[in-house]
């Protein structure tokens, strides 16, 4: 009979439990045109869960801030278009950033 050695199942065990979690947890973000030349982002992760607190800010193609925000309790932030050229950053982090270019950026 073959049997493993228990160090091993173990740490197979444990690579098995850490890799599933990261994967089920990418960043998403949607933003669309409202009426009033308004633009609503919404923000969450792939498993589904929301992103309430999140970074999400408007940059100037010059990398100036135009708009700084936080996402809030509905996972979501509204500004007035900017008369600039602009994209939006949702940064949850590490490796867990979003960028959307105004030209990606249709109404609703």
């Amino acid at each position: 009979m073959n049997m493993m050695h228990p160090a091993r199942v173990a740490a197979a065990l444990l690579c098995a439990g850490f890799s599933s979690p990261a994967l089920a947890h990418n960043p998403m973000c949607e933003c669309k045109e409202i009426p009033g030349e308004q633009i609503q982002c919404k923000g969450g992760f792939s498993d589904g869960s929301g992103a309430p607190g999140v970074t999400l800010d408007v940059i100037g193609y010059d990398e100036t801030i135009l708009v700084p925000g936080k996402l809030g309790e509905d996972s979501t932030l509204t500004f007035k278009k900017p008369s600039a050229e602009f994209y939006v950053l949702f940064d949850a982090g590490p490796g867990h950033v979003v960028e959307i270019d105004q030209a990606d950026i249709q109404p609703q």
